[in-house]
């Protein structure tokens, strides 16, 4: 299993193995950039982005990025967080799940025109494939996601 990650740094995308430490540690280590070492914000199977790093990752992933539009003030967003992160960990290598805080990064809300939070939005290709404003549970997630 693996993900993607663009580097705030150097803008690179780099592809982050997802499975167990390969020396038998149990745990992998912490994810860096290849080109400048710099650590990458990859929590679990979710990749935090900033605005930029939103297009960088929607323009190069090879697979279909699944972003999570989010703020800290948002109750439903933070309630929504561990189902999203279970998902993310049970499906990541078919789709890349990221997360863009929009208080954070408010041009990424504008550049989607997000409206409503928590927005979930899936891009294929470069291009946003569909969306859907609002929590729901890991069976409706999955269900949305073509997975059930």
């Amino acid at each position: 299993m693996e993900t993607y990650a663009p580097c705030s740094k150097c803008n690179r995308l780099n592809r982050i193995p997802l499975n167990a430490d390969p020396r038998g540690g149990g745990s992998r280590p912490e994810p860096v950039c290849g080109a400048c070492k710099i650590p990458l914000p990859v929590h679990g199977a979710v990749v935090e982005v900033s605005a930029e790093g939103l297009e960088r990752l929607i323009a190069k992933s090879p697979v279909p990025v699944v972003v999570d539009f989010w703020a800290p003030w948002c109750g439903p967003c933070r309630m929504f967080a561990p189902t999203y992160s279970s998902v993310a960990g049970e499906f990541s290598g078919r789709y890349v799940f990221a997360k863009v805080d929009t208080e954070a990064n408010p041009a990424a809300g504008d550049r989607h025109r997000i409206r409503s939070i928590p927005t979930l939005a899936i891009f294929k290709n470069g291009g946003e494939a569909q969306r859907q404003s609002g929590a729901m549970d890991a069976n409706g997630l999955k269900q949305w996601l073509g997975l059930r």
